[in-house]
C-alpha cells in the first residue's frame, strides 16, 4: 500500500518559507517599495474614507468627528453644481474616449503596412515625441498659438478677412481643444502597444492571404486587425474605468471665468472645495471622491462583463 502524503507542519512550512526568503531575497527586496508604496499610498488611505460619513472636525480627529450617514452625499446630489461638474465630466472623458481611442490603432496599422522605413521612422519620431511635453508647456503654446491679437492661428484667420476668436476663452471650443489637443499629445505614444502586437503577427498568414488575391486593405482587415483587438478590448475597459476621473491638471490650466460653464469638472471642483476655499470642507469632498470611485467601478464591472459575454475577452 502506498504511504498516504503526510500535511506539511507548521514549523517545517515556517522553515520552508524562511529558507525561501533568504535564498531569494534579492527579489523580495525588488519587490518591497512597490508593495510599500501600494499599502501606503493606495490601502492606508482608505482608513481616512468615513469622513465622507461624518462632519470632521480637524481638533476632534477622524474617530472623534460625529457621524452624520449620507448627509454629504445628499448635498452633492442636490446641489447646483451636480448636474454641471457630471455631464462636463461625462461629456469630455466620453468625447476623448469615442474619438481618440481608435486614432492610435489607425496609426499602429498605417504604420505596420508603410513600405518606406525611413518615412516610418520620422512618423514615429513626430508623433511620439509630443507625448513628453509637459502639460503646463503644452497648455502654454496653446494659449500662445490661439491668442486673440499674437496667436499665429488668429493672425491667419485675419488674412481671409474674419475676426479673431476667442479659442481659450470660449465654451464651444474648449471641449474640442481639450479633447484633440490631448490626442496630438498621445496618439504616438499609445500607439506603441498596438504596433508591438502587430510584430507578433504570423507572416505566413499574410503570404497565404496574398496567394489567395487579398489586397493590402483586406490583409489589413482581416489579418492586423483580429490580432489587436483582444488587446483593444482590455485597454478599452480600462479606460472606462476612469470615466469619471478626468484628469485634474490640463483642465484647471485651461480653465477660466469665461469658459467655467464646459470646464468645471469634478476633480477641479474637489481641489476647490478642498484646497482653494477659505472655509474647506473635507468631509464634501470625501463624499464626492467616494461617489466618483463608486461610479468608476461600477461602470469597470458592467463594461467588463460585456466584453467578457460577447467578446471572450475580459480582465476577469
Amino acid at each position: 500500500m502506498e504511504a498516504k502524503a503526510r500535511p506539511h507542519s507548521g514549523p517545517s512550512l515556517l522553515k520552508r518559507m524562511k529558507q525561501d526568503l533568504v535564498a531569494r531575497y534579492q527579489l523580495y527586496l525588488l519587490i518591497l517599495l512597490p508593495f510599500t508604496y501600494i499599502v501606503v499610498f493606495h490601502y492606508f488611505p482608505m482608513y481616512g474614507l468615513q469622513i465622507a460619513f461624518k462632519d470632521f472636525v480637524a481638533t476632534q480627529g477622524i474617530t472623534g468627528s460625529p457621524w452624520v450617514g449620507f448627509k454629504h452625499f445628499e448635498n452633492f446630489f442636490t446641489s447646483p453644481s451636480f448636474e454641471l461638474v457630471i455631464r462636463n465630466t461625462i461629456f469630455l472623458t466620453i468625447y476623448g474616449l469615442l474619438i481618440g481611442f481608435p486614432i492610435p490603432i489607425i496609426l499602429a496599422l498605417a504604420l505596420n503596412n508603410t513600405l518606406r522605413t525611413k518615412f516610418k521612422k520620422s512618423v514615429q519620431l513626430i508623433t511620439y515625441a509630443p507625448h513628453f511635453i509637459s502639460v503646463v508647456v503644452l497648455v502654454g503654446m496653446m494659449y500662445q498659438f490661439l491668442s486673440p491679437k499674437f496667436g499665429i492661428v488668429n493672425q491667419l484667420i485675419g488674412l481671409f478677412g474674419h475676426d479673431p476668436i476667442m479659442f481659450m476663452g470660449s465654451e464651444q471650443w474648449f471641449r474640442h481643444l481639450y479633447v484633440w489637443s490631448d490626442i496630438w499629445q498621445q496618439m504616438g505614444w499609445s500607439s506603441i502597444i498596438y504596433l508591438s502586437v502587430l510584430s507578433t503577427v504570423d507572416g505566413d498568414q499574410h503570404e497565404a492571404a496574398i496567394v489567395d488575391g487579398a489586397s493590402r486593405f483586406r490583409r489589413v482587415l482581416h489579418v492586423d486587425l483580429p490580432a489587436i483587438i483582444p488587446t483593444a478590448v482590455i485597454l478599452l475597459i480600462l479606460n472606462t474605468g476612469y470615466i469619471m476621473s478626468l484628469g485634474f491638471e490640463k483642465v484647471y490650466l485651461m480653465q477660466n471665468t469665461m469658459n467655467l460653464s464646459s470646464s468645471e469638472v469634478i476633480s477641479t471642483y474637489l481641489y476647490k472645495l478642498s484646497f482653494a476655499s477659505s472655509l474647506p470642507n473635507y468631509s464634501y469632498s470625501a463624499a464626492i471622491g467616494f461617489f466618483n470611485s463608486i461610479i468608476n467601478f461600477t461602470i469597470l464591472c458592467i463594461v467588463n462583463g460585456l466584453a467578457k459575454r460577447y467578446g471572450n475577452t475580459s480582465l476577469w
